[in-house]
């Protein structure tokens, strides 16, 4: 069962003020010292590789990384779950004081994510970061089907990871000089319902008692498009886009989950 109290705390902190979102305010120069310490990542195909495979290859890959952990055990366990962009974080620019588990799938929906939780519920992770949605805005999904799925993967992470810290993470805006092959349905989802469906997702997650991470600002230019120097194509990161996650991450953790 769902540990009730910790979620009841969330919830009381929230309401307080203690639990904030992350905002434009986190600058490259925040802590961008980690001691010296080398990033651990449970992963045993690179993401090349596996942009190759068949989903059900894929998920036979994360089952079996799953599984590796299982029985490894690893003290602070964090999983990574969502679409490509997820997949593609570098090993190397992930966040030192954790141990890594990405279970990330190019061309991932919420409604795939709700459907393979089961793949990684043995495990006993620390903190749990979810981002998903941009592939189905980009499939015409709903808002709220996709509000839906997003609230079904949070009680379904809860119920088999009650002691663990659920974030979900905001979707990231597009850039209007999209270079990426699906250009043409990129550009049909506007940026305004990416920030408004964002705003849901928060509430959502203030609701259920999970943590929100509002990425979005850090992404955006004035216009609120994706900034062109931290993505490739207008939709996926470059290295620079996934510093930029990297040391929100690391701000979050130290400032808002109490994570050295």
């Amino acid at each position: 069962m769902p540990n009730r109290r910790r979620k009841n705390d969330i919830i009381a902190a929230k309401n307080a003020g203690k639990i904030p979102t992350i905002t434009h305010t986190i600058t490259s120069n925040a802590y961008a010292s980690n001691g010296g310490k080398a990033a651990y990542v449970a992963t045993s195909t690179q993401s090349g590789e596996r942009h190759q495979l068949t989903y059900e290859q894929w998920l036979d890959q994360l089952r079996q990384e799953a599984n590796a952990i299982v029985e490894q055990q690893p003290e602070r366990l964090t999983i990574l779950v969502g679409d490509s962009i997820s997949l593609w974080f570098p090993n190397e620019l992930l966040p030192p004081e954790r141990f890594w588990l990405n279970q990330g799938i190019s061309g991932e929906t919420s409604h795939g994510l709700l459907k393979r939780l089961d793949l990684f519920e043995k495990t006993k992770p620390e903190t749990i970061f979810v981002m998903i949605g941009i592939n189905d805005l980009l499939r015409g999904t709903s808002d709220q089907e996709i509000l839906d799925n997003q609230r079904q993967i949070i009680r379904d992470l809860d119920a088999a990871h009650p002691q663990a810290q659920i974030v979900v993470q905001s979707i990231l805006p597009h850039a209007k000089q999209a270079t990426w092959e699906g250009r043409e349905r990129l550009l049909k989802v506007s940026n305004q319902r990416i920030q408004d469906l964002n705003k849901q997702l928060e509430t959502l997650a203030r609701q259920e008692g999970v943590y929100f991470l509002d990425l979005y600002p850090l992404f955006a230019n004035l216009d609120g498009d994706l900034r062109p120097e931290l993505s490739t194509d207008g939709l996926h990161l470059s290295t620079q886009g996934y510093q930029t996650w990297s040391i929100a991450l690391q701000v979050y953790s130290r400032e808002v989950l109490n994570v050295d």
